[in-house]
């Protein structure tokens, strides 16, 4: 893929920290593109740099090098065709707020019309299966239901590019598959283009149809990975899949191998 083909194109961002005691490098030069519709995970080992990536991807943090583009525009500042949706979902809502009115909120911010923001926030609730909930506080719901207000919020949006942190890491097993399945479903049915940050291999495998293997910092690409599983997956049956223990396998080999990355080399490996 070109610079020109792709949707969102990072070209050798790097970004530097000064600390007290010197500077630390958690991002070197880092080059991929994503396609228009297209799913990406980023995994990598704790404190790869994951976090720091997405940050200035999303113009929350300038890079001390290298360049974002957005649909041809550099990224100095969020755009506003992009949506972050955080891991820390109790953090983003507000508790004051119904949850249609959390929804509503980034809208009004922006100026939308106020019919289009009720249809708005209606067919996102829809979408994330919270119709029935729209007078509710967030503390009236459990966690799973809160994170589905976050990515409705993001959704009502209607970005272009849904950039997601580790958004399912504070919750339970089961509710974390059911909201895998629902990403999956709002993805195919909006056209998004996700970039999906996890620290969880299976995650990875199961959501995307990239991985991208980050190694330790200071993080370069160590591998780009084509999942080739089938387009409709299902808890169950993908997981059971044995291409998918395959690739699981060969992804858990390449964090192992990420975990002592030295630094010798900044060459990205791609697999299809």
């Amino acid at each position: 893929m070109t610079t020109t083909d792709a949707l969102l194109s990072v070209r050798g961002v790097q970004k530097i920290y000064a600390t007290p005691g010197g500077d630390v490098e958690a991002v070197r030069n880092l080059t991929f593109d994503l396609r228009r519709g297209e799913f990406a995970c980023l995994v990598g080992p704790s404190g790869s740099g994951k976090t720091t990536l997405l940050k200035c991807i999303s113009g929350l943090l300038a890079p001390t090098s290298g360049t974002v583009l957005l649909d041809g525009q550099v990224v100095d500042g969020p755009p506003r065709n992009m949506a972050l949706v955080f891991q820390e979902y109790g953090r983003s809502l507000y508790p004051w707020l119904r949850v249609a009115e959390n929804v509503d909120l980034p809208l009004r911010a922006a100026g939308v019309p106020k019919a289009e923001r009720a249809e708005r926030v209606e067919e996102a609730l829809e979408a994330v299966g919270l119709a029935h909930v729209p007078r509710s506080y967030p503390w009236q719901l459990s966690g799973g239901m809160q994170q589905r207000v976050a990515i409705a919020r993001a959704i009502a949006y209607r970005p272009e590019v849904l950039l997601m942190d580790e958004p399912f890491a504070a919750v339970d097993a089961q509710t974390r598959a059911d909201l895998e399945d629902l990403v999956r479903s709002v993805w195919a049915k909006l056209g998004l283009t996700i970039l999906f940050v996890t620290h969880d291999i299976d995650e990875s495998v199961y959501l995307g149809e990239r991985v991208v293997i980050l190694s330790s910092s200071p993080t370069i690409i160590l591998e780009d990975l084509a999942i080739d599983l089938p387009e409709t997956r299902d808890q169950l049956e993908t997981r059971s899949d044995p291409r998918f223990v395959e690739l699981r396998h060969h992804v858990y080999e390449q964090i192992q191998r990420a975990k002592t990355y030295t630094g010798d080399t900044d060459t990205v490996r791609t697999v299809a």
